[in-house]
């Protein structure tokens, strides 16, 4: 289990939503204060406060566009490759939990539960920090070449 992976479940016992959990962790990689990820988070809990889309889920899209965007407010270039980014994401952790909605991995409707809210967290930081391995792996290829 990976340190990132450890501090979210920490920061999950401590009272961080899914969201929060997960996107905290990236801080400092993505040049962002953790205070202000955690604000922004916030409301990406409990599925989007309404059991939808799991908050972890969401967790990753904020680490892929914080990642992607060009941050180009005049003409945005950046919003496929964002959209690439998180389409694979989440076909993984639905690979991996048969699903990112937030009441069927809980098992509200079914009493199976699919994920618990700890295993979402570990799947989400685990395959956002693969995506960020690859990143830096392919940004020194491309260095290399």
């Amino acid at each position: 289990m990976s340190d990132r992976i450890k501090k979210a479940l920490n920061n999950h016992s401590s009272g961080y939503n899914c969201a929060q959990a997960v996107s905290c962790v990236f801080a400092e990689e993505l040049g962002m204060k953790e205070r202000d990820i955690f604000r922004m988070t916030e409301a990406m809990g409990f599925g989007m406060g309404t059991m939808g889309t799991c908050g972890a889920v969401s967790a990753m899209a904020v680490v892929a566009g914080l990642s992607e965007s060009d941050g180009n407010t005049e003409a945005p270039g950046s919003k496929r490759k964002s959209y690439a980014v998180m389409k694979a994401m989440t076909e993984k952790f639905k690979e991996m939990n048969g699903s990112v909605i937030c009441r069927e991995l809980k098992g509200i409707d079914t009493g199976e539960v699919l994920r618990s809210c700890n295993g979402c967290i570990e799947d989400a930081v685990r395959i956002a920090e693969d995506y960020i391995k690859d990143e830096r792996q392919n940004g020194q290829d491309e260095k290399k070449g």
